[in-house]
This record gives structure tokens, sequence and C-alpha cells, in this order.
């Protein structure tokens, strides 16, 4: 049974999960690692897993963060958002640059 979250996700970011879930899987496989070893290093259950690996976004983040730094991608969501790699951010605050900049007068005799 799905959840009303699956459900409320618009799909690009249903298939980023799914898309993640499967790299996630690679990742494992190429390390030679069960998914029940990768369940006991995480901290979660199996099934849990299982969920991880199909793109489950019921899953608490800090479980797939865990599984970044299992496989010794840890750094990995240091670097989703960075403030120097966000193009369109950079851009907001050039905009809103004053297109001038006034020096105001102090009141003489203070």
């Amino acid at each position: 049974m799905r959840s009303k979250t699956h459900d409320q996700l618009p799909l690009p970011v249903r298939r980023s999960l799914a898309k993640f879930g499967a790299d996630l899987a690679i990742a494992r496989r190429k390390r030679h690692l069960t998914a029940a070893m990768m369940a006991e290093r995480i901290g979660v259950a199996t099934s849990t897993y299982a969920r991880m690996e199909k793109g489950d976004a019921t899953v608490c983040i800090a479980a797939y963060a865990m599984a970044l730094f299992v496989l010794g991608c840890g750094e990995a969501f240091a670097e989703l958002i960075d403030v120097r790699r966000d193009d369109h951010g950079l851009l907001l605050d050039h905009e809103r640059l004053p297109r001038r900049v006034r020096v105001r007068k102090e009141p003489e005799g203070l």
C-alpha cells in the first residue's frame, strides 16, 4: 500500500528518488555488500533498507544520509545545496543589490 506522501510528490521528485534508490543498490553491490549488511551498518531493519533501494519517500532522511556515509559518500548532503553552487540563489542576490548607494548625511552639531 502506497502512502499519501508518494501520491503528493511531483513526478520529477518521484523519479529522482527512484533513481537514487537504484543507484544506492548498484553502489552496494559494487562494494560486495548484502542488503542485510547495509541495513545493519545503517542501523535500520532490512525491510526499511529494501524500501530505501526503491526510493521510498517515507524513509527518514537520516537513513539515506547514513547509507551514503557507509558507502563512503558521507559529504554528499553537504554539497547538495551549497550556497556557492546555488546559481539561482546567487542570481537572486545579484538582483537584490541596490542600483545606487547613498550616504546619509549626519545632522550637524552631534
